[in-house]
């Protein structure tokens, strides 16, 4: 097959820094899916940035290679020719579809100005072409999203809206940059599939560019891995997925999740019990602010849960998970009973709740995010004792450093900001600045959703140590059922805010009762329904 795009011995480097990538060789052959593999910092999106020219050229150079479209280098093309390959041979899908839409425009005006650029469609023309896009892509009642803003649109949405943009000229090319990160199972698993369909109904080559192995495993066609800025190995999926030669292809097939979460002491009392959990959110409200209509977040949800357990909470974005462990940290309104350690607690108010929030953490989903970059690390980790703790800075210094000590980060970290650090870094300040107060429960909200899975198995790793040593309970919040599996002993599954199934983990992964769970663990790619009555089997499918 021929040659759609050939990176020739392409180096990469910012200013007068080390080489980002050195040495990069190797061709997108029509037709094919060729995925782009290694972790974060590896050279992968730098790499397919630079084929567009949407790399500073202040910023970047390249001593030596070539990047060849059709023959073509595009490294010494001008501005205007690069403008006329980008989005309509060459087409790309960001990483993030939140911050790639323009929020303020509509997504017929943000899909037809590709259309107007690359073909001079406007009117009726273009919004006939909108309209086959977003149904090529599966949006469903396309004429009703029209005149919808990306934040009216859920994540698989604005994603499809992303592709359809990227799709709107028949390109020879679709360079998609992590396109399901941080997506729900169901949603992603949809993402991909549509993505392999119309790379074989268009004949278009694709490069996929991510770091979940699972998703190459079943998509793609060849594999090239990235290290350092470095190609380390190359070749069809099957024989580097059965014969690695590189150990860094080695060290990431090694990387997944544990298939199951350390033992737990099953005569530990009851910790934590909710009963009857209902929150509701008001949609649209009259002219004297009296709402029209409620939204049911959650409706009637009981759980318990034991000293140094892990509950897991799955289901797809809009399920309720994340205001579940919202509500019971009373970061949001809701009513029900809740109990901790035989103590009623959901009547209290801010300030009488405040005693139990030391005993009640929660590690946010996005670490950058969650951290100030204004404060030092040792200011993050140490704010909460100067809340509710009455030992002097000396000792709260020593916890800080202790609680650093814990999550493995040097204590010299605590005098560095987080913008100094990678993100499975800041994640273990995160998981520092709650474990500081010696709390008995930590709410876990997707803490793992956007890392590596080099770094992913490091996190689940040192959340079960700490387990372990202090007697954690953990409420883990997420849709990787992969990760899920691995630290959870107890499980509840949410649709709509309403509990599907719920009981032992291990029990509910192997022989689920709900349909709906059924169609979770198809989507999460490791799960063959079971046959004869037998159990399901829960290794990796093969494509």
């Amino acid at each position: 097959m021929a040659s759609v795009l050939e990176f020739d011995n392409l180096t990469l480097r910012f200013g007068d820094n080390e080489p980002a990538v050195r040495g990069l060789t190797f061709q997108v052959r029509e037709g094919e899916i060729l995925a782009l593999v290694g972790e974060s910092g590896s050279g992968k999106s730098v790499s397919a940035l630079s084929a567009l020219g949407l790399l500073d050229e202040r910023l970047v150079n390249y001593p030596e290679g070539a990047i060849r479209y059709r023959g073509e280098d595009l490294l010494s093309a001008g501005e205007r020719r690069l403008r006329q390959v980008r989005g309509r041979s060459i087409s790309m899908i960001f990483q993030e579809p939140m911050t790639s839409l323009n929020p303020l425009h509509t997504v017929e005006k943000q899909v037809a100005e590709v259309l107007a650029i690359h073909r001079g469609l406007r009117g009726p023309q273009a919004r006939k072409r909108v309209l086959e896009l977003l149904e090529l892509v599966g949006i469903p009642q396309p004429e009703d999203r029209l005149d919808s803003y990306p934040h009216q649109l859920s994540g698989g949405q604005k994603q499809r809206v992303m592709i359809a943009m990227a799709l709107a000229n028949d390109p020879d090319l679709l360079i998609a940059d992590e396109p399901t990160t941080a997506l729900d199972v169901t949603v992603q698993k949809q993402v991909l599939e549509l993505l392999q369909s119309l790379q074989a109904k268009l004949g278009m080559a694709v490069l996929l560019i991510t770091h979940d192995l699972t998703i190459v495993r079943h998509y793609a066609q060849r594999v090239v891995v990235m290290e350092n800025g470095l190609k380390v190995e190359e070749g069809d999926t099957d024989q580097v997925f059965k014969s690695p030669s590189h150990p860094y292809t080695r060290k990431l097939l090694d990387s997944e999740p544990p298939e199951q979460p350390r033992p737990m002491d099953d005569s530990q009392d009851e910790l934590l019990r909710v009963e009857g959990l209902n929150v509701r959110f008001p949609v649209g409200r009259s002219l004297f602010g009296k709402p029209r209509r409620w939204l049911h977040a959650v409706q009637d949800v009981s759980f318990t849960l034991r000293r140094g357990e892990t509950l897991g909470i799955v289901g797809e974005s809009g399920s309720g998970k994340t205001t579940i462990g919202h509500t019971l940290l009373k970061l949001t309104s809701g009513q029900g009973r809740v109990f901790f350690l035989g103590d009623r607690i959901d009547h209290l108010n801010q300030k009488g709740f405040r005693p139990w929030r030391r005993r009640m953490q929660l590690v946010f989903q996005d670490p950058f995010g969650s951290l100030s970059p204004r404060m030092s690390v040792g200011d993050i980790v140490g704010e909460g004792l100067g809340i509710h703790s009455d030992a002097s800075p000396e000792e709260q210094e020593q916890q800080v450093i202790r609680a650093l000590l814990d999550v493995g980060l040097d204590p010299d970290a605590r005098h560095r900001y987080p913008h100094e650090f990678s993100g499975g870094q800041r994640q273990r300040i995160a998981i520092a600045r709650a474990l500081v107060l010696q709390p008995d429960v930590i709410v876990l909200d997707e803490p793992t959703s956007a890392l590596d899975r080099t770094v992913q198995k490091q996190v689940i790793e040192l959340l079960q140590e700490l387990q372990s040593r202090y007697g954690l309970s953990y409420l883990f919040i997420s849709h990787d059922l992969a990760v899920v599996r691995a630290l959870s002993h107890q499980l509840l599954v949410l649709r709509s805010g309403q509990v599907v199934e719920s009981g032992p983990a291990e029990t509910i992964f192997r022989n689920p009762e709900s349909e709906y769970t059924r169609e979770l663990l198809a989507a999460a790619l490791f799960y063959r329904p079971p046959s004869n009555g037998s159990e399901a089997d829960l290794r990796p499918m093969d494509r």
